[in-house]
């Protein structure tokens, strides 16, 4: 299997991410990052048996496995813009937020805590 191709420039990406870190809300500051970050899980976690999903912006299929198909995944992460971001960038735990309900996680492979955070804040 070939590596993704990209849609989002790194650096563009890499901007909008320090942009949401520091206090930028503007939707396409929040879509870029989201969409950015999606494709780098992607990179670092490559598979088809995990669908994560960060309505509206975008969602993504990782982690080795089953590969899924048709249908709704058996292992689905579904989360906002605001609890995805702060997970990638470390300010947000993955077993605080599961427990705080911020993300929703169904199936046996659907933990990414060997996957976060994917960068870390400069905070």
């Amino acid at each position: 299997m070939s590596p993704a191709r990209r849609k989002i420039d790194p650096m563009q990406g890499r901007t909008a991410l320090a942009g949401w870190v520091g206090g930028d809300r503007e939707r396409s500051t929040v879509a870029t990052a989201v969409r950015y970050s999606l494709e780098e899980l992607g990179l670092v976690a490559p598979g088809r048996s995990v669908e994560v999903r960060v309505p509206p912006y975008g969602a993504v299929q990782v982690i080795a496995g089953q590969v899924h198909r048709r249908g709704t995944p058996p292992n689905v992460v579904e989360m906002s813009a605001d609890t995805w971001l702060a997970l990638v960038v470390g300010e947000l735990g993955w077993d605080e937020a599961l427990s705080s309900g911020s993300v929703s996680a169904s199936g046996g492979r659907s933990d990414l805590t060997p996957y976060l955070p994917l960068m870390r804040s400069p905070r």
